[in-house]
């Protein structure tokens, strides 16, 4: 459970980062105040404006960007700029929109809802009429006209994202300085500084939810450890009492009680993390569009160590009941 949480977390989180550099940008620039990983916020269209006819810039352009429920967002863009600017989009199937009803969709999205070129999806009561699919990794999974975005959403003359592209990167920290002091009340990055906020520290409550998680976990194996560990000193009173006639120490039986849950603990760390491997061909290959699930070496001892010293901390009382019983008792136990 902690490494799935955790490997959700870094996926979806690197998903985003390969996005934002599939757009081909120098420097990024926000509205103030807005969420990383949200749609949230919006700046004036003449922001762009004022940023295409700064030195140094080769082409802008401005992105809007509005949730459809979930971690699932909608991106406006003005084609013509951002194929300039990016490269444009790698086509698999079909063609750019044209059309005001029309939409492109990433090969992942189209994968998980099972759709081809043709077909039309909803979204806001408006049928968007499919047009092109194409690779996924550059800015967004499901991508319409600018202006047809702008006026469906009442965000007339509003943008979520400018990216700017300059006709020499070896100048982005002199333009950055600039920009800002011209535009002191938005956020204005590089594209690797902007990527680095994709993290944990950087997302509301995420790091709090991971914690809760990790503690609801440690408390769940402490408690299935401790129920299975005081059902087996149970069932294995009478043998317990053979050890103890033969003379058997406390320590003895409390040791051989306490490997036993390490050597499960061990191997039940082991499976978890071969687990880790299914649910993420799983959630990769079904909703990949929504979801990206991450392999984490780094936190397998992690969440070993959380499983064994769960273990140990539940098997804990119930051997020490075992090692304290009387051989008699234990002998005459039905």
């Amino acid at each position: 459970m902690v490494l799935t949480l955790v490997g959700l977390s870094r996926g979806v989180l690197d998903d985003q980062k390969t996005r934002a550099r599939g757009a081909g940008a120098d420097i990024v620039i926000r509205p103030s105040g807005s969420s990383i990983l949200g749609a949230s916020g919006n700046m004036p269209a003449g922001i762009l404006r004022f940023v295409q006819k700064q030195p140094h810039i080769r082409v802008a352009t401005g992105t809007l960007i509005q949730g459809t429920g979930g971690l699932n967002s909608i991106t406006g863009i003005d084609l013509k700029t951002f194929s300039e600017m990016s490269g444009g989009f790698r086509f698999l199937e079909g063609r750019p929109f044209s059309g005001p009803d029309e939409i492109i969709v990433d090969q992942y999205y189209a994968d998980q809802h099972k759709l081809h070129i043709g077909d039309k999806i909803p979204v806001w009561d408006r049928q968007w009429t499919i047009v092109g699919i194409v690779e996924p990794g550059i800015l967004a999974r499901e991508i319409v006209p600018l202006d047809v975005l702008q006026n469906l959403t009442a965000n007339t003359n509003k943008l979520t994202m400018i990216y700017a592209k300059l006709d020499d990167p070896k100048l982005t920290s002199q333009v950055i300085q600039e920009l800002r002091q011209k535009l002191e009340r938005y956020p204005i990055y590089s594209m690797e500084e902007f990527v680095s906020l994709y993290s944990v520290n950087n997302v509301p409550m995420l790091r709090e939810f991971i914690i809760v998680i990790i503690g609801l976990g440690s408390l769940i194996g402490f408690l299935v450890v401790f129920l299975s560990m005081y059902t087996a000193v149970l069932e294995r009173t009478r043998e317990i009492g053979v050890l103890k006639a033969l003379g058997a120490s406390p320590e003895y039986i409390l040791g051989i009680l306490l490997r036993e849950t390490a050597v499960l603990a061990v191997a039940g760390s082991i499976l978890g993390i071969l687990l880790t491997y299914g649910s993420s061909w799983i959630i990769n290959s079904v909703i990949h569009g929504s979801l990206q699930q991450a392999i984490v070496p780094e936190w397998w001892p992690i969440a070993g160590a959380i499983a064994i010293v769960g273990a140990m901390i539940g098997a804990l009382y119930p051997g020490l009941k075992a090692a304290r019983q009387d051989a008699i008792e234990a002998l005459s136990y039905e």
